[in-house]
């Protein structure tokens, strides 16, 4: 079809379409025309034809772009339906990188934690295998490209991450990476941490769509992140708040001796903060009664066993410092305060501590101390907050049974008392009145059985006296209380021996001891005490034994006995010969002889003049 120039500039007449077949101006009014109307096609103008199928093009680019958009802001609104759907701060943030990585397209994605001293407390990476990780070493601490986001928490996008100044390169062993994008992530106000992606696939650079729906991503994010935060802490505040009230009640109820959980009241405090506070140590100092320092008197955790009974010093470490102040204190490492040592920092390669006082009603009795390794994530402002009030409750529970404890220690003591009164008062006189009466019935009878049987009563009237003496005496001893006096050494060597021997000797005393010993004969008396038990344990194999200490005011006797199978004539003597030697070098002497029907009599008999 020819068409005038000047026709098709001015285009086709306005009847055109109303035009029948075979009038003038109607396609089929040529040949090749009424060809093509035969054939039922329909032809337009070339340059009308051209325009259209510009228009046709860019309405499909258009199409095209608006599916591609919607294609990606269902991409977004399903990476925000990923990260959240869990309140677990750790299994949050990988979902978080992990949803960046599938919404931009890049072959590698991480989040970096920052730490309160600006480097990087954890790092969370998908997309790289564990064996190229474990070939790279350790994880980046936040310097190059990544201290630059730290720096300057404005989003990053490069096409190549070599070409850009603030790159300081890959470790051995790292794959390469070419394009990046960066974005923060912020926690209200708080820069919590950095997205990085790398390695854009396909199109070889990150757009300026994918910074977009990364910062959208990172802004849902922050607010998912917040939530896990709330939520974390609410949960750790509980836990805290029952391990108070737990420690309470087993501390305050009776009946829990008989299960050992009142016996070590700071063991528990100890495990249940590691527990809670996720730590890996935990120690419990108290003032020393020998020194103006602290000393270690439970370690939970880590090299916990090198650590009990290690003092420290109240100037230069945070334990001193917190105990002096009576205010806790954390840490992002011991090296954070100069001059302050942590109590583990020799032995372990601490990072993040708490460090709380345990603080009474009328001052500070201790100091719980919290400690992570190195490289773990730093304790909060609210962990601090909470373990501090852990430990003053926990303080304070302890006071409640201490007061409850001395309580019954007191009505003990009472009781004590008034049985010790009764029977001196009573008792004694009782039975030695009686002695007295049969001693003159003795007398009255004359010479003859019936006077020796009745003085025989009184001799074992007057050991009964003597026994209930020592009896009193055991009254009058504070159970848990250092043993003072010549007495109370030799039943601390009874009580000691008690255990091997499985059976409590009996102890009876005649006569003043307390006072008119000297000091160098108490002591081996003691040692010959303890010697002979502990044959008497060794060789004896006795059902029973019996403790006789007179003090005459010329002689001192020890005289030990039991019913054992007697001293073996293969049994060495090295003990005797000692026990001889410590009669000898006081003008005194050792005697052993059998008893009947069984056992053994030691003598040990100094004179005192």
């Amino acid at each position: 079809m020819s068409v005038n120039p000047d026709s098709a500039s001015s285009g086709p007449p306005a009847n055109a379409g109303r035009a029948e077949p075979g009038a003038p101006g109607h396609p089929a009014a040529g040949s090749a025309d009424s060809d093509a109307g035969r054939d039922g096609a329909l032809t337009f103008p070339d340059l009308p034809r051209l325009e259209l199928d510009q228009l046709l093009g860019q309405l499909v680019e258009r199409a095209q772009e608006v599916m591609a958009t919607q294609g990606r802001l269902r991409g977004l609104l399903h990476a925000n339906q990923m990260i959240i759907g869990d309140l677990a701060l750790r299994v949050l943030l990988r979902r978080i990188v992990e949803a960046a990585r599938e919404l931009v397209g890049a072959r590698y994605a991480a989040l970096g934690v920052i730490a309160p001293d600006g480097g990087l407390a954890e790092f969370v990476h998908v997309g790289m295998p564990p064996e190229t990780v474990a070939r790279i070493g350790d994880l980046p601490e936040g310097k190059g490209l990544l201290g630059a986001l730290i720096d300057d928490p404005e989003p990053i996008r490069l096409r190549r991450i070599a070409g850009d100044e603030r790159s300081s390169g890959f470790p051995p062993g790292h794959p390469p990476m070419h394009s990046f994008l960066g974005v923060p992530i912020r926690v209200r106000s708080e820069v919590f941490g950095n997205l990085y992606l790398t390695e854009k696939t396909g199109e070889g650079e990150f757009t300026a769509e994918d910074e977009e729906l990364a910062k959208a991503l990172a802004a849902t994010a922050g607010v998912a992140i917040d939530n896990a935060r709330l939520y974390e802490a609410a949960r750790s505040r509980g836990e805290w708040l029952r391990a108070s009230a737990s420690i309470t009640r087993r501390l305050l109820s009776a009946g829990t001796d008989d299960a050992g959980e009142t016996e070590r009241p700071l063991q528990l405090i100890a495990e249940r903060s590691r527990e809670i506070a996720n730590a890996d140590l935990v120690t419990v100092m108290l003032p020393d009664e020998d020194s103006e320092d602290l000393r270690v008197e439970v370690a939970v955790g880590a090299a916990a066993e090198d650590l009990v009974g290690v003092r420290v010093p109240l100037d230069g470490s945070l334990s001193g410092r917190v105990f002096s102040t009576g205010k806790p204190l954390r840490v992002t490492s011991p090296g954070e305060q100069p001059g302050l040592a942590s109590v583990a920092s020799g032995s372990l390669d601490v990072g993040p501590v708490l460090v709380m006082p345990l603080v009474g009603s009328d001052r500070v009795h201790g100091v719980l101390t919290t400690a992570r390794l190195h490289g773990r994530p730093a304790f909060s402002a609210e962990d601090l907050d909470m373990a501090a009030g852990f430990a003053n409750q926990a303080s304070v529970a302890l006071e409640l049974a201490e007061a409850r404890a001395e309580r019954q220690r007191a009505a003990m003591l009472d009781e004590r008392e008034r049985i010790a009164a009764d029977l001196h008062d009573h008792v004694i006189q009782r039975v030695f009145a009686a002695g007295l009466s049969l001693q003159g019935v003795a007398v009255g009878l004359g010479p003859g059985k019936a006077a020796d049987r009745i003085l025989g009563t009184v001799k074992d009237l007057d050991d009964t006296i003597s026994q209930i003496r020592t009896s009193i005496f055991h009254l009058h001893h504070v159970p848990g209380s250092p043993d003072s006096g010549l007495r109370g050494g030799l039943l601390a060597v009874v009580s000691d021996v008690a255990p091997v021997l499985g059976f409590e000797p009996a102890v009876r005393f005649a006569g003043p001891l307390e006072g008119t010993v000297p000091d160098d004969v108490a002591e081996d008396l003691v040692a010959v005490l303890r010697e002979a038990l502990s044959n008497i344990a060794r060789h004896a194999h006795a059902r029973s034994a019996e403790v006789d200490v007179t003090a005459r005011p010329d002689r001192l006797t020890l005289d030990v006995r039991d019913d054992g199978i007697g001293m073996a004539s293969t049994t060495r003597r090295s003990g005797l010969a000692n026990l001889r030697r410590r009669a000898e070098r006081h003008g005194g002497t050792l005697t052993l002889t059998p008893r009947e029907p069984k056992g053994t009599h030691l003598s040990w008999s100094i004179p005192t003049r």
